[in-house]
């Protein structure tokens, strides 16, 4: 098998404003928190890898891998034969994920910088991965479409979104105790692409996932707890800082910085209320894990 480099990032091109965004405000607050977002998202992740389509010697694509532990983990089910590349868009979280591979010294794992919504190689793998990422694709069919051509003839694609806001507790209770306080993200406010929720809608997601090409469109709902914080405040600080409580209160600004503690409080309140784990604080959660074949010639 080849184990040839896939393209690297588009020569001459400048970063879309969600990439800048991403690597310029939300990198380092995601890595603050890369404890909740690696860890406390692995109690979902458990109830999806024992199913995904994965096998020994397979070629496999991680779109939108983060900080690489969904890579490094399809690495061990690819095996010595087989070999995963991991791509985004943010430097930060890749220089922790080659840091990691490094740590394990991996042979069969490798990360590259891409925007999936721009380009991804050719016909090279056998199953294309993305957990929580393509729900941020400004242009989803274009993004969907590029996974599909990353697919030889035949080959798998599986991606994880939120579904509803009412399911996933986790990430609407904040916000609306936020909004309580201080106003709706204006019209102009940066942004890291659609949002959590912008493929909740079955129907919807179908339908792009046809436009796109691909067939055998399934979709399973997965419900699993999540950790949002070793305890409550640092739950609250999560809150404040991603997600859409975040852009609440970053867009607020000084208003927002003059209410804090009032904000803290209720969300303190809140939280208070919420499950507890060995870990810290868990909360409900709900996603999609969709699935879909790129046809054979």
């Amino acid at each position: 098998m080849s184990t040839s480099p896939i393209v690297a990032p588009l020569q001459g091109t400048e970063d879309t404003e969600f990439v800048r965004f991403w690597n310029e405000v939300l990198a380092p607050k995601f890595i603050r928190f890369k404890h909740i977002l690696v860890d406390g998202l692995s109690r979902h992740s458990e109830v999806v890898f024992p199913d995904l389509p994965v096998r020994p010697g397979d070629r496999v694509l991680d779109v939108g891998c983060g900080f690489g532990d969904t890579a490094i983990r399809l690495a061990g089910m690819v095996g010595e034969a087989g070999q995963v590349i991991g791509v985004d868009c943010c430097d930060a979280f890749l220089d922790q994920a080659r840091a990691e591979v490094r740590r394990r010294n991996l042979a069969n794992v490798c990360f590259v910088r891409a925007d999936a919504e721009r380009e991804l190689p050719v016909g090279q793998f056998d199953f294309v991965f993305a957990r929580f990422g393509t729900m941020f694709f400004a242009n989803p069919v274009a993004g969907l479409r590029n996974m599909r051509r990353a697919l030889r003839p035949g080959g798998r694609m599986v991606h994880i979104v939120w579904r509803e806001r009412g399911d996933n507790p986790w990430l609407s209770m904040a916000r609306d105790v936020v909004l309580r306080f201080l106003p709706p993200p204006g019209d102009d406010a940066r942004t890291c692409g659609p949002g959590p929720f912008s493929m909740a809608d079955q129907d919807m997601v179908k339908a792009m996932m046809r436009a796109a090409g691909y067939e055998q469109i399934e979709f399973r709902r997965v419900d699993a707890p999540v950790l949002v914080g070793r305890d409550v405040q640092d739950a609250i600080a999560f809150q404040l800082a991603i997600g859409p409580a975040g852009e609440v209160f970053r867009e607020a600004g000084a208003l927002a910085e003059a209410r804090r503690a009032e904000i803290e409080a209720a969300l303190a309140a809140a939280i208070e209320q919420q499950k507890r784990a060995a870990d810290g604080v868990v909360m409900d959660s709900s996603s999609w894990v969709i699935s879909a074949i790129n046809p054979e010639d």
